[in-house]
């Protein structure tokens, strides 16, 4: 484990929101509708989006660029500006710690055939309000069941 996140997981653990980041991946259909990247978690397999820790020398933009390669599969252009965040409880170890997620919308242009994490995670393309009925947390189902708007306004 790293510096930075040993020192993020230290601060949550005594109550201090950590950071991670997010991609939202996102693909325009021919018809000109949205669908959205969900993957499962590798322990609950619950459906989330590709997040991890900010990484050092990288924006966090791209750092959730990396997360969505590694967890998802896929490439594409980050918006640089995130649409908006999460909070959740990490399951760690030593307990539950609080973390807040800031998240990226990712315009899909690759969808790898093999990636890091495929034996570990599915991965699912869903309309925006399908997607968001099936997201644990309130906040991220409220942007990915916004998020056809969201871009639209970039």
């Amino acid at each position: 484990m790293n510096k930075r996140k040993r020192r993020a997981i230290r601060s949550a653990i005594k109550g201090d929101p950590a950071n991670q980041v997010a991609a939202l991946p996102y693909r325009l259909a021919a018809d000109g509708s949205m669908r959205v990247m969900l993957i499962t978690t590798r322990g609950t397999r619950r459906f989330v989006v590709p997040k991890g820790w900010p990484m050092k020398k990288k924006s966090s933009a791209a750092a959730a660029a990396c997360e969505a390669r590694q967890e998802a599969g896929v490439v594409g252009q980050m918006a640089r500006v995130p649409i908006g965040s999460f909070r959740y409880w990490k399951r760690l170890s030593v307990g539950f710690v609080p973390i807040i997620v800031r998240v990226f919308p990712m315009a899909v242009e690759t969808v790898l055939d093999s990636w890091k994490e495929e034996a570990e995670r599915g991965r699912k393309w869903l309309c925006p309000e399908d997607a968001a009925t099936l997201v644990d947390e309130p906040a991220l189902a409220s942007l990915v069941r916004r998020m056809p708007e969201l871009i639209r306004r970039r």
